[in-house]
C-alpha cells in the first residue's frame, strides 16, 4: 500500500537528498538509508550532502536571498498559500508517508501535514502584518519609528518526531519575513523531507520562485554542526535533544549568531481534587502514549492529589489495559513503533535504571513479541509510581514511560513539576478558580506552555511555542514569534531646520 503513495509523491525515483529548489545535486557523500520502524524495512536510500553540494547550496541560497527580499511581502505570502493548497491536495500520501516512515498512527502523521497546512495560513496572514511601532522623540520635529528587515539565511534543523511539521512553522514564517531557508532534517526521516521538497519545488517553479529559496540538506550531526559555524547564515533554528541544542548554541555564540532553539521536555500534569477526572485521564493517557512518547510535550509525570491518587491510577491502569498497539497504518491502533533498535534500548534502559531507584511498576513494559510485532520497534507503555527526588525522574526520555506520584498541597506539586531542568509545557487538571491562576500566575508553572483542563501535547500553531530552561528559550509558530527571523531596526527622522542633540546635550563651535 505505500508504494501507491510514494508514488503520488513523486518518489518512485528518490533524488540524491540535497537540493536548491528544483535542481537536484549530485553527491559523493555517504548513503543514507531510511528503514520503517513499523517492519524495518527500507524505505530508500539518499546521499548525504558532501562539502562540494553544501558551498554550492549555500551559494545558491545567497543569491536568491538578495532577489527574494525585493519581493512584497504579500506576494511572498501567496507563494505560501499556493504551497498550502499544494500541500492539502497531497494529505493524504504525505500523512501515510510520515506515517510509515516516523511510526507515529495515521491520525498523527495527517494531523502533522495539516500543522503545515494550518502554520502556512497564518503566514498568509501575517505577511500583510510585519508590523513596527510608531516612537515618539524627545527631540522637536523628529520623528521615530521601528521596522522589520529579513537576516538572510535561516537554517533549519528539525528532528525525527515531527519530520515535516517543525520546517514548515519555521520555513512559511521565515519565507513572508523574506528569508530563504536551508533545511537539515533527520537522517532517520530523510524521505518525508524529500517528497515536501518535492511539492514545494513544483509550487515555486510555476510562480518563478528563485531557486535557492528552499533548499535541502542531508547528513548527520556534521551538517548541522558545518551550519552552526556558518557565518553566511545568521540564524540557525535547531530541534531536538539538549545535548544537540547545547552544541549548536556553542558554535553559533562563537561567532555572535541567533538561535532558536526548542529542545528536551519532561513534561507534567497535576491532578487536583477538583478535576473533571475523565478529562483529566483523556489528557494523561494520550499525552504519555501519543507517538510512543516521542513528543518533546509527552506527558513524562503525573502528580495527583493523595485524596484521589488510588481511584485515578487504577483508572489509568484500566485505561492502559484497552490501548491498542501495532501497525500505524491501521487506524484502529492506538500506539505505533519507537522510531528504531536504539530507541528500544533507552526504553529497556531506563527501566531498569528506574527500578534499581525504588520505582514500582504498576503498569509493566517490555518489547512487543507475538505475531504483527516481529520486525518492528513496538514496546509497551508502562508506568511507574515514583517519588519527585528519584534522579530518573529528572531525565527526559523519548519512549512511554509514565511517572506517577502523590501530593498534599497544591505549592508541593507545582514545586515538583518545576523541579525538573527542561521547560516546556505543563498542565492543571482542577475546576477550581484559584487552583487554576495559582498555576497560571509567576508562583506557579516555569514552563514555556501552561495548560489548564487540556493536556500537555497538542500546541495550536496560533500561539507561540517553547520553553524556558533547557528546552532553550526559543519560540515557533504563533503570535509575534516572527520576530525572530526578522532584525530590528530603529530609525529617527529630523524633519527641521536644526539639529538638536538627545538628552539637551550641547555641541557649537561659533
Amino acid at each position: 500500500m505505500i508504494d501507491s503513495y510514494l508514488a503520488q509523491l513523486n518518489l518512485t525515483n528518490i533524488p540524491s537528498g540535497t537540493s536548491t529548489g528544483s535542481q537536484w545535486l549530485s553527491s559523493k557523500g555517504t548513503p543514507i538509508q531510511s528503514f520503517s520502524p513499523i517492519n524495518n524495512q527500507c524505505i530508500g536510500t539518499v546521499f548525504s550532502t558532501d562539502s562540494r553540494q553544501y558551498n554550492q547550496a549555500i551559494t545558491t541560497a545567497q543569491n536568491a536571498f538578495v532577489q527574494w527580499r525585493n519581493w512584497p511581502a504579500p506576494k511572498r505570502g501567496e507563494v505560501v498559500r499556493h504551497l498550502a493548497d499544494a500541500l492539502r491536495v497531497h494529505k493524504d500520501a504525505l500523512g501515510h508517508l510520515v506515517c510509515y516512515e516516523m511510526g507515529k498512527s495515521l491520525q498523527e502523521g495527517l494531523g502533522e501535514v495539516q500543522e503545515m497546512i494550518d502554520i502556512c495560513d497564518f503566514a498568509v496572514g501575517l505577511s500583510r502584518q510585519l508590523y513596527g511601532l510608531s516612537l515618539h522623540s524627545e527631540r522637536p520635529e523628529h520623528r521615530m519609528y521601528e521596522q522589520w528587515h529579513p537576516l538572510g539565511i535561516v537554517g533549519i534543523i528539525s528532528a525525527f518526531n515531527f519530520p515535516v511539521a517543525v520546517w514548515c512553522w519555521n520555513a512559511a514564517i521565515a519565507w513572508v519575513c523574506g528569508n530563504v531557508t536551508v533545511w537539515k532534517p533527520s537522517e532517520k526521516t530523510p524521505i518525508s523531507a524529500i517528497a515536501v521538497q518535492q511539492i514545494v519545488a513544483k509550487v515555486f517553479t510555476k510562480l518563478q520562485v528563485p531557486e535557492g529559496v528552499s533548499t535541502l540538506l542531508q547528513g548527520n550531526a556534521d551538517i548541522g554542526q558545518q551550519m552552526s559555524s556558518d557565518t553566511r547564515i545568521p540564524l540557525i533554528s535547531a530541534t531536538g535533544s539538549t545535548q544537540m541544542g547545547k552544541a549548536v548554541a556553542i558554535k553559533v555564540a562563537e561567532r555572535l549568531g541567533k538561535t532558536i532553539l526548542e529542545l528536551g521536555g519532561n513534561n507534567a500534569i497535576i491532578v487536583t481534587q477538583h478535576a473533571d477526572m475523565p478529562i483529566a485521564l483523556s489528557a494523561c493517557v494520550f499525552g504519555a502514549v501519543g507517538t510512543a512518547g516521542q513528543r518533546c510535550t509527552t506527558t513524562r509525570r503525573v502528580i495527583v492529589h493523595q485524596s484521589i491518587y488510588e481511584p485515578f491510577v487504577q483508572q489509568l491502569i484500566q485505561a492502559y489495559q484497552q490501548l491498542r498497539i501495532g501497525n500505524p497504518l491501521n487506524p484502529h491502533n492506538h500506539v505505533g513503533p519507537l522510531i528504531d533498535s536504539n530507541a528500544v534500548q533507552q526504553y529497556l534502559q531506563t527501566i531498569e535504571t528506574a527500578t534499581e531507584q525504588g520505582a514500582r511498576w504498576i503498569v509493566s513494559g517490555g518489547i512487543c513479541k507475538g505475531e504483527g510485532y516481529e520486525n518492528g520497534c513496538y514496546v509497551y507503555p508502562c508506568i511507574a509510581a515514583v517519588t519527585p527526588e528519584m534522579p530518573i525522574v529528572q531525565q527526559e526520555t523519548f519512549a512511554p514511560i509514565l511517572y506517577v506520584m502523590a501530593y498534599e498541597n497544591l505549592s508541593e506539586a507545582i514545586e515538583w513539576q518545576n523541579s525538573v531542568p527542561q521547560g516546556l509545557s505543563s498542565s492543571i487538571m482542577t475546576l477550581h478558580l484559584r487552583e487554576a491562576e495559582i498555576f497560571l500566575s509567576h508562583n506557579g508553572s516555569d514552563c514555556g506552555i501552561a495548560n489548564v483542563n487540556i493536556g500537555t501535547s497538542g500546541a495550536e500553531i496560533g500561539g507561540a511555542f517553547g520553553g524556558e530552561k533547557e528546552t532553550g528559550g526559543g519560540r515557533e509558530s504563533g503570535s509575534d514569534a516572527w520576530k525572530a527571523y526578522m532584525r530590528r531596526q530603529t530609525n529617527t527622522i529630523n524633519w527641521g531646520k536644526s539639529l538638536p542633540l538627545a538628552q539637551g546635550i550641547r555641541f557649537e563651535w561659533s
